[in-house]
C-alpha cells in the first residue's frame, strides 16, 4: 500500500485511523435504520479533516423518492478551534414540499428546530450547532412548462 492508498483508507475508518474515529464509523454503520432509508457510503471530502468518513442516504417509498441527503463525519486529533472539539458531523437534507407548506413564512424554524429537538430527543449531546434552511421554487416555461411547479427544503447543518 502506498501513501495515498492509506491516506485513503485512513479516510474511511480503517485501522490506520485514530481509535476513535474508528469507533465512530463502525458505530455510524451499525446504526439501525428504518426499512424506507437506503444508505450508501460515497467519498468523503479530503481537505476538511485529517480523518473523515461520508454516507449518502435517500428516503424511499416504492419507486418515489421523498428525501435524500448526505452526513459527513470529521475527525482532527489536534482538535479544531471551530468545533470545539475533535469531531464534526455535517449533514444535507433536502425533500420536495407541498407549495403551502414551502409558503410557510415559519418552515426555517420549524425545520431547525425539528432538527436540534430530534437530537436532543434522543439524548444527544451536541455543540456548535450551525446551519441554514433553504426553500426553493421552481416554475418551468418554453419547453418545460408541462412540469407542474416544485418547492424544496434543504438542511444544511453541522455540529
Amino acid at each position: 500500500m502506498d501513501a495515498k492508498d492509506a491516506k485513503e483508507g485512513d479516510l474511511d475508518g480503517s485501522s490506520t485511523a485514530p481509535t476513535p474515529f474508528r469507533a465512530a464509523v463502525d458505530a455510524l454503520r451499525a446504526a439501525r435504520l428504518r426499512p424506507q432509508i437506503e444508505v450508501e457510503q460515497t467519498k468523503a471530502p479530503q481537505r476538511l479533516a485529517p480523518y473523515a468518513h461520508a454516507l449518502e442516504a435517500a428516503v424511499v417509498d416504492g419507486d418515489q423518492d421523498l428525501a435524500d441527503g448526505r452526513l459527513v463525519l470529521l475527525h482532527d486529533p489536534a482538535g479544531h478551534d471551530a468545533w470545539r472539539g475533535s469531531f464534526r458531523l455535517v449533514t444535507l437534507v433536502r425533500a420536495e414540499l407541498e407549495p403551502e407548506m414551502a409558503a410557510d413564512p415559519l418552515l426555517p424554524d420549524v425545520c431547525w428546530s425539528w432538527l436540534t429537538g430530534a437530537l436532543q430527543a434522543r439524548g444527544l449531546s451536541y455543540g456548535e450547532a450551525s446551519g441554514t434552511v433553504t426553500r426553493a421554487s421552481s416554475h418551468y416555461f418554453g419547453g418545460l412548462s408541462e412540469r407542474p411547479a416544485a418547492s424544496q427544503i434543504e438542511i444544511r447543518a453541522s455540529w
